[in-house]
């Protein structure tokens, strides 16, 4: 085998790496965001239909466990036990894993920025993050557009209220009509639509909030008191690339749960296998998650953006092929 030791990313864009990473500690200490450290191995993984994980076990010489261990796709559901404890505002900065994903914004294994801001709800998030999306990108302010409005701007089709076979039509113009006629369910179609036929239409100039998604794509987030069709969800996107994915978090430890059963029954329906709740962060919601907002940002894209790199290789020191 052919030696690789040789990190793939420049000791120049590694150093400004670390400058920026500095950069973001500073923007959470002038706000007095405090930084967690949690686990990256856990014993409950997401039901996300869409998301493969790592899984491992743990073994003694004593007594093999034959329970599954998973490492962690976000340390979301720990940083939500340290809210429910009464920790306050708090970001992490830590290795997330994601099984299946390579490619050009993807390695398996990546760097991810997560925080929550007590008494925020999402639009409050959305401001903050824009905040330090100028200050890292040196970009102007971000645009804001809705979920629906962007369906109905760039594909002439409603997410909301228009039905399946339409929808279908809109993948057949786009060039995917075998595709798209053989999707049966709806959320896993307008991911679909979204990915092929807006991604690289919006942030060309400027980052670009897509906010209020529907209901059904929205596992961890509130639902809207006004709109039952729409959760309190955003994603931020710049130039092709999907940035960061913020809730107004849900509290509900009830409603949590039949949304962990109900994904996981979709599992089986798909013939894929459930997945371990995380009844740990369900009795987190039952002692009391306090009113707040969070956002998950792929720290090795952002850095991408800021050095206009065109592959996330190019700021990892040793992405996958040479881990």
């Amino acid at each position: 085998m052919q030696a690789i030791w040789k990190p793939e990313a420049t000791i120049k864009r590694l150093k400004h790496r670390a400058s920026l990473v500095n950069q973001i500690r500073q923007f959470f200490l002038e706000r007095n965001v405090w930084e967690v450290d949690t686990p990256s191995i856990s014993h409950s993984t997401i039901t996300d239909v869409h998301v493969e994980v790592f899984q491992t076990h743990f073994i003694t010489s004593s007594r093999p466990d034959t329970n599954p261990l998973y490492l962690v796709t976000s340390p979301e559901f720990h940083m939500k036990r340290l809210l429910a404890a009464g920790s306050g505002c708090i970001y992490q900065i830590c290795k997330s894993f994601r099984n299946g994903e390579s490619g050009r914004c993807h390695n398996p294994e990546f760097t991810m920025l997560e925080w929550y801001r007590v008494d925020f709800d999402h639009y409050d998030l959305m401001n903050e993050m824009d905040e330090l999306l100028q200050l890292i990108l040196k970009c102007n302010a971000a645009q804001r557009i809705s979920y629906q409005q962007v369906f109905i701007d760039i594909l002439d089709v409603c997410p909301l209220e228009d039905s399946i076979q339409k929808l279908k039509k809109v993948g057949k113009k786009l060039g995917f009509g075998d595709i798209a006629n053989s999707e049966q369910d709806r959320d896993s179609l307008l991911q679909f639509l979204f990915r092929f036929g807006i991604e690289k239409k919006i942030g060309k100039q400027v980052p670009v909030f897509i906010y209020d998604f529907p209901a059904s794509q929205a596992e961890l987030a509130r639902i809207n008191l006004k709109d039952g069709r729409i959760a309190e969800r955003f994603e931020v996107y710049f130039k092709g690339v999907e940035l960061a994915n913020g809730f107004h978090e849900l509290s509900n430890p009830t409603q949590q749960l039949a949304r962990f059963e109900r994904k996981n029954a979709l599992r089986t329906k798909l013939g894929l296998v459930t997945r371990a709740v995380d009844y740990n962060l369900i009795a987190s919601l039952q002692a009391g998650l306090p009113d707040c907002a969070g956002v998950a940002l792929g720290i090795d894209r952002l850095i991408m953006l800021s050095l206009n790199c065109n592959h996330i290789n190019q700021v990892i020191a040793f992405p996958f092929l040479k881990a």
